[in-house]
């Protein structure tokens, strides 16, 4: 079975307004994210930042010194602190799972102004997702974005079990359904199947979804990837 169209897919997932309405709102709050005192430092990332390869091989070497134990906690310091605090620039953008258990900061080793990250249940996309990363992508000019999966995830594994889910979950489970319904008679595990599946779907809408981010996929200014995160090795594994 297919995925579903972009529209339907947004429709049925905390939609709110139309693409044309979020950018009207994300402009108007632009202020609420210290826009004016990170200006400098935006600018300065936009020219002098890493390339989307160069950022994917910084996240990959963070994570091994993760999984081997030696990690080297950069940009944590009390300078660090300071240095970032009237401005942002960071070079990745991390869509992953609110699970307690997955923290990308930790199992990328990186530091303060690092990662701009965005957490809900099943790394499920919405239009304020959405609308964040198109906020970080044109202002904060972040080249990279990973659409972290992870092991024993218990969105997708709702969504795997079927049945009805109660309140809010519902839209949860239902933004998962497509990837549970693709993989559905494949051999392994349905589950981890599943959230590999959702992973590379998410990642898959975000490489078209207009204006912005399907543009500077076009122009190479930015890469979308998938990937699994391994609870119990700590591994990341990047998906095709």
């Amino acid at each position: 079975m297919s995925f579903v169209p972009l529209s339907h897919f947004l429709s049925s997932v905390f939609f709110v307004g139309s693409f044309r309405r979020h950018r009207v709102i994300l402009s108007a709050g632009l202020l609420g994210f210290g826009l004016t005192g990170a200006a400098l430092l935006a600018s300065q990332a936009k020219s002098t930042g890493p390339t989307p390869d160069e950022a994917l091989a910084r996240l990959v070497d963070g994570n091994k010194r993760f999984v081997a134990g030696s990690v080297t906690h950069p940009n944590q310091t009390a300078e660090r602190r300071l240095a970032v605090a009237n401005g942002q620039a960071p070079f990745a953008i991390i869509l992953t799972c609110a699970d307690s258990r997955v923290s990308p900061e930790i199992y990328f080793d990186q530091g303060i102004g690092d990662l701009f990250v965005i957490r809900n249940a099943g790394n499920i996309l919405d239009d304020h997702v959405i609308g964040s990363m198109e906020y970080a992508v044109e202002h904060l000019h972040a080249s990279l974005i990973v659409v972290v999966g992870h092991s024993k995830c218990g969105a997708v594994s709702a969504a795997a079990a079927g049945g009805e889910a109660p309140g809010h979950i519902r839209s949860i489970v239902g933004a998962i359904e497509p990837a549970v319904e693709k993989v559905k008679g494949q051999p392994g595990d349905k589950v981890d199947n599943a959230l590999r599946a959702n992973a590379q779907h998410v990642a898959g809408i975000l490489r078209r979804v207009e204006p912005i981010l399907g543009e500077a996929v076009k122009t190479g200014h930015v890469k979308v990837v998938a990937a699994r995160y391994d609870l119990e090795s700590g591994q990341i594994e990047l998906l095709p």
